[in-house]
């Protein structure tokens, strides 16, 4: 597929993720796209004539050219929609963005990754909790997102630096500059061990409204977002509340009634739209981390397969080498979250599967 392509379907005007994925599904391929005729666009589904004159104009392809010779020169991947190395939790994400660009080492499909957010006011309560959390967090192999802003999320990053864990920093801007100028070391060492993430293209300033369409990002990359230190209003309870919405779990650690910059979790816990969490360690109790055992296959009655369903079965086989998020069972039995949620509950009634914290299941 045409990297060049894939690029200039971001360059559309009027165009978004949704729409984009439209014309995917119907073309086939972002090369398909801008090789459909005028008549063949539009006999697409909600492709009008408006968006169809913004496809057959050269200006996308024009300024995919600029941006594919940036890319290359600064060993920079391009994650596209429909390729294996788009982070998969992501792609489960109804409103996640057709392409990404990405500097660094990390595995965006690693088997535990988790997003932690907060104030950028941080206080010494909510950086030493930072502190706590990165060394618990550091022997259970994991890959930490933030968003490389003031406070709480710069002090994750050094603070997963300091502990060799590998960590991902999602910007509101293009990957030729940084903001803020001030966190340039810690991004650059962030590229040698996780990375630099943007959905946005070189020459994008770091806006204002750039930021809470950088949270869904955030959010959609792990199974579980954390807060720490949130007022009752800014990017820390967005990201909490996008996460909420893609049926990901949310936990928050509280603070005194009268903190100002505690204020935002506990309103998460008191509402409850986030689990509490008193210590570092509740969270590995919550995602069931401190009760794993060593893997070992199961194997499922043959008698017991006789008397599943055809989707039951998917998901039984899919659990044979060890425990399952709910986007990976998704992607694993190409069923539709819906539609699986049931079948998991029936096979919980029938005592076939059990759940654990953070939507992950496995096989009795």
């Amino acid at each position: 597929m045409s990297t060049l392509h894939q690029i200039a379907l971001t360059f559309i005007k009027s165009i978004g993720p949704v729409t984009a994925k439209n014309l995917l599904a119907y073309c086939g391929s972002a090369e398909a796209v801008f090789s459909a005729s005028k008549k063949q666009l539009l006999q697409i589904p909600g492709i009008g004539a408006k968006t169809v004159d913004a496809i057959l104009a050269t200006d996308a392809l024009v300024r995919a050219e600029e941006e594919l010779a940036f890319v290359q020169k600064h060993g920079i991947e391009v994650l596209f929609f429909s390729e294996p190395n788009y982070p998969k939790r992501l792609k489960n994400c109804y409103d996640a963005p057709i392409l990404l660009y990405f500097k660094g080492n990390a595995d965006l499909n690693q088997q535990r990754i988790i997003s932690i957010v907060g104030t950028r006011n941080a206080t010494d309560y909510g950086r030493n909790l930072c502190k706590q959390l990165c060394e618990v967090l550091a022997p259970y192999n994991v890959l930490v997102v933030s968003g490389l802003a003031y406070g709480v999320d710069v002090a994750i990053h050094k603070e997963c630096l300091a502990n060799e864990t590998p960590t991902v920093g999602v910007l509101g801007h293009g990957l030729d500059r940084l903001y803020p100028q001030v966190h340039k070391a810690v991004a650059q060492k962030m590229v040698l061990n996780g990375g630099l993430l943007s959905e946005f293209p070189i020459l994008t300033n770091p806006d204002r409204q750039n930021f809470p369409q950088r949270n869904r990002i955030i959010a959609g990359l792990a199974d579980v977002t954390v807060v720490i230190e949130a007022s009752i209003k800014g990017g820390a309870l967005i990201t909490a509340e996008i996460a909420n919405s893609y049926n990901k779990d949310v936990y928050a650690f509280p603070g005194r009634t009268n903190d100002a910059y505690s204020e935002g979790c506990n309103f998460l816990i008191k509402t409850n739209r986030a689990g509490l969490i008193n210590h570092p360690k509740d969270l590995i109790y919550y995602l069931g981390w401190d009760e794993e055992m060593p893997k070992k296959k199961t194997e499922v009655q043959a008698t017991l397969q006789l008397s599943l369903t055809t989707n039951e079965q998917k998901v039984v086989d899919a659990l044979q080498n060890g425990q399952l998020s709910i986007d990976e069972l998704a992607l694993a039995t190409q069923m539709q979250q819906s539609k699986l949620a049931i079948v998991i509950l029936t096979l919980e009634m029938q005592g076939i599967i059990v759940s654990l914290p953070g939507k992950i299941y496995k096989l009795l």
